[in-house]
């Protein structure tokens, strides 16, 4: 089911489970599936059905065989030409390999002046302003596309939904992406880092071969990624984070289902919501977990108008536009359970109260997009052994920087939501500022308009912190770890670990996370732990009185994603 596009695009065929599906080309295999009504990707070991969830390729969850090749992200595949895709069921075989397998050393070795990690709001500026000052610069990306998570560009501008035609977003990606084209930066997209070894190396493969960046420089601006939060049924099929629900709409316009409710806490769940109701969804209700803006919010509200004007804006036409639509917004909410029922999803919700969490009413949908905050994506820091302290405001680690955002390693820099989460247009100033700061550590005399910028940056980024600080206490709720779980709810949803098994092995002795690893494989599957691990050390420290930092996590080590072996030693194209 795609929205209400503008005309245009070919269409190819695609065979799923000996069906043959017609799509558009160019749209990710996710969505063409979501499209085709097919929720269910795979099967867990036992047979559990799972489907898209975080619509991004970091939770692992749409892993399909494609062509005969198994573990393929849904969500990260292009469709360019007709394709053969089955389920993938539990651990597949072994699959024969072919190229040639070299060693280490005989890795193709690149060394730019400087390596952007990330093509978002960060990335883009900072490699624009390094490269503008007469750096040679590369950007890596896994997506297919520049843009990230905020200013995502649709594969095709004839899949946009009309309602989504003259979107400032699209417009301002558009323009920042075009920048860092005109000034000579090298784009590399569909390229995971998969290794990343001090001072300075990394390992990628880009889909044909592996090689290995040697940078002068490094900026790591990887983003982040959006945090579980385990309830009774939220590995059905059919429940996905919000951010994929836009992911969905906003790059292949593609709608997630015929009913949707959104659940969750802060903006982004309110402006996902009327963008799918603008597109023709029938948006069920807004569950958001924080009390309704009363006389109390009046304060951070203006606040938030003075530091950021335009973006306050944007947050109050999309109350008005939910309002003006007819969809509820219910505050101090929280989704509890989903379960299959007629043929749907049944999601209930609760009141949340001084004393607890009382039941409230349930609504009936197609799907279930789950937005409970943002974790950042930092394996790629963390392996290289960056500094970071613990916020426990947000519940995240954050990335020690200086000034000029170089983290506690030697040329290594980082910008935006990966060193703790501020919002892209935090992300573009941080970008701007470390862009220069990596030009003049090179030696390079940045021009006198991108001085002007970096100190018109230095401005902005202060107001912005303002803005998100005001923004947050407006949007102050509980965070939830594993209160909304049952006994038999996965806390692991990869290795299938339960709230009870875990809460036995953390009663048995004085076991840390690796003991707790050891004991359940908590951890230990595809997704490497980025969803239970933030839990799990939260359980931990709750049970011990002690304070979460960055060693209350699983060791970093790479490979940072899962990746064949054949796949890290093929070092060049068939």
């Amino acid at each position: 089911m795609s929205a209400d596009s503008q005309p245009g695009g070919q269409t190819t065929k695609v065979t799923f489970e000996g069906r043959e599906i017609r799509c558009r080309s160019g749209v990710s295999l996710a969505a063409a599936l979501t499209e085709a009504g097919e929720l269910i990707l795979r099967e867990a070991g036992d047979g559990d059905p799972r489907g898209l969830y975080c619509g991004m390729g970091v939770c692992q969850e749409c892993r399909l065989s494609v062509n005969g090749r198994h573990g393929t992200r849904a969500c990260m595949t292009v469709v360019t030409e007709s394709l053969q895709v089955t389920r993938q069921a539990g651990n597949p075989p072994p699959e024969s390999s072919s190229g040639s397998v070299v060693g280490v050393g005989d890795y193709e070795v690149l060394e730019p002046d400087v390596l952007v990690i990330g093509a978002g709001a960060g990335g883009l500026t900072a490699a624009s302003v390094s490269a503008e000052a007469g750096a040679e610069v590369v950007v890596i990306d896994e997506r297919p596309k520049a843009g990230g998570q905020f200013f995502k560009q649709p594969l095709s501008f004839d899949d946009v939904p009309r309602s989504l035609s003259k979107d400032r977003q699209f417009a301002d990606g558009k323009a920042l992406i075009e920048r860092a084209e005109r000034c000579g930066v090298k784009f590399q997209f569909g390229t995971e880092v998969w290794g990343a070894f001090a001072p300075n190396d990394f390992a990628v493969f880009d889909g044909d071969c592996s090689r290995v960046y040697r940078p002068k420089k490094t900026v790591v601006a990887t983003g982040a990624h959006e945090r579980g939060l385990p309830l009774p049924g939220w590995t059905l099929p059919g429940v996905m984070t919000t951010g994929a629900a836009q992911i969905l709409l906003r790059s292949y316009g593609s709608l997630p289902g015929e009913r949707v409710l959104v659940a969750g806490n802060g903006p982004l769940n309110l402006q996902v919501a009327l963008e799918l109701k603008r597109a023709g969804v029938d948006v069920v209700a807004v569950v958001e977990l924080a009390p309704s803006p009363g006389p109390s919010s009046l304060l951070d509200g203006v606040r938030m108008f003075l530091n950021a004007p335009g973006v306050t804006s944007i947050g109050a036409r999309c109350l008005t536009g939910l309002k003006a639509s007819r969809v509820p917004v219910l505050y101090r909410r929280v989704l509890t359970s989903v379960e299959k029922h007629d043929g749907a999803l049944r999601a209930r919700i609760g009141q949340v109260g001084r004393n607890g969490i009382d039941a409230d009413r349930s609504f009936d949908a197609d799907v279930v997009c789950v937005g409970y905050g943002f974790q950042p994506n930092n394996e790629i820091l963390r392996n290289l052994g960056c500094r970071h302290g613990y916020d426990d405001n947000r519940g995240q680690l954050v990335a020690d920087r200086n000034a000029e955002f170089e983290t506690s390693v030697e040329s290594i820099y980082a910008v935006g939501d990966c060193c703790g989460l501020g919002g892209a247009p935090a992300a573009c100033a941080e970008g701007a500022i470390a862009g220069s700061a990596v030009a003049r550590s090179l030696g390079l005399v940045p021009a006198s308009r991108l001085v002007q910028q970096e100190k018109l940056a230095i401005k902005r980024l202060r107001r912005h912190r303002a803005f998100q600080a005001a923004l947050w206490r407006i949007f102050s709720a509980p965070r939830f770890q594993a209160e909304l779980a049952s006994p038999d709810t996965l806390i692991c949803r990869c290795e299938k670990v339960s709230l009870q098994e875990f809460e036995e092995a953390l009663a048995d002795g004085d076991p840390s996370m690796g003991t707790i690893k050891r004991r359940t494989r908590l951890g230990m599957g595809a997704c490497q732990g980025r969803y239970c691990a933030p839990v799990a050390a939260a359980m931990i420290a709750k049970r011990d009185g002690c304070p979460v930092d960055e060693f209350s996590f699983f060791a970093p080590r790479s490979p940072l994603k899962p990746i064949r072996i054949a796949d890290m030693l093929k070092a060049t194209v068939d």
